[in-house]
């Protein structure tokens, strides 16, 4: 199981912690986590405890998305987290009050980091297409880079439990609208498009990452970029607009 267990980097560290602790103590944290596979060395005393406590939370909601990922919501226990996190069962229940309430955690912190992730890669660009480009270009990077999280937001929320699909669906909610109110802004006012037109964008581009997510298909998972740009791009512009985007080289 040793090769299952979470670690969590100093940079990871720093993104989820923010400025609540000093730089340098973080750092240190980091450092005796390599040392030590991952898990703090017993008697731990040269770090405040509540920075430890606060590590040892996001260790158990990386624990959380590792298990969930490799064993299903349903299927896995308490103790599968508690080995992929390296944290003690009494140090589990001083966080969480059980595996749903670990896991809905693990689910907001994973939809926060995608949420900023693509509101970010979506600052830049004059047009909404131009906009749109790079924030799917980075959910699919996202998909490569963070697979636990993809997993857990895509997949396993579907059947987790019913707080976990309503997260789901306010996630979806929550793009659509983006995507929606940036059209909306280019369009004129005799013109405007359906709602329903982003919400369909959305949850097609979600049933297809499930898809790939759930075959395990996602080597070349990157490579779907113009033709997700042509399926968002067609109900608004039309076929020429859309297949200039599936003209474009993937970066």
């Amino acid at each position: 199981m040793a090769s299952d267990r979470v670690e969590l980097s100093q940079d990871m560290l720093l993104a989820a912690l923010g400025d609540s602790w000093p730089s340098a103590d973080v750092s240190a944290a980091a450092e005796l986590l390599s040392g030590g596979e991952g898990q703090f060395p017993s008697g731990i005393r040269s770090l405040p405890s509540d920075l430890v406590s606060a590590i040892q939370r996001e260790r158990l909601l990386a624990g959380m998305l590792r298990a969930t990922a490799q064993i299903g919501y349903r299927e896995l226990s308490v103790q599968d987290v508690l080995e992929r996190a390296g944290v003690s069962r009494p140090t589990f229940y001083e966080h969480f009050e059980n595996k749903e309430d670990c896991f809905l955690a693990a689910f907001d912190t994973a939809a926060a980091r995608l949420r900023q992730r693509l509101e970010a890669a979506g600052e830049d660009g004059e047009t909404w297409r131009e906009r749109l480009r790079p924030t799917l270009e980075d959910l699919l990077r996202f998909v490569v880079d963070e697979p636990d999280a993809a997993m857990t937001l895509i997949v396993d929320a579907r059947a987790a439990c019913p707080p976990a699909l309503l997260r789901r669906d306010d996630l979806l909610d929550h793009f659509a609208s983006c995507l929606d109110a940036q059209v909306r802004a280019e369009s004129p006012d005799g013109d405007q498009p359906s709602a329903i037109a982003a919400a369909g964008i959305v949850g097609g581009i979600e049933a297809l990452l499930y898809s790939r997510l759930n075959r395990g298909e996602t080597d070349e998972i990157e490579s779907l970029l113009p033709s997700l740009m042509y399926f968002a791009v067609l109900p608004y512009e039309g076929h020429a607009a859309a297949s200039e985007e599936l003209a474009l080289p993937v970066r």
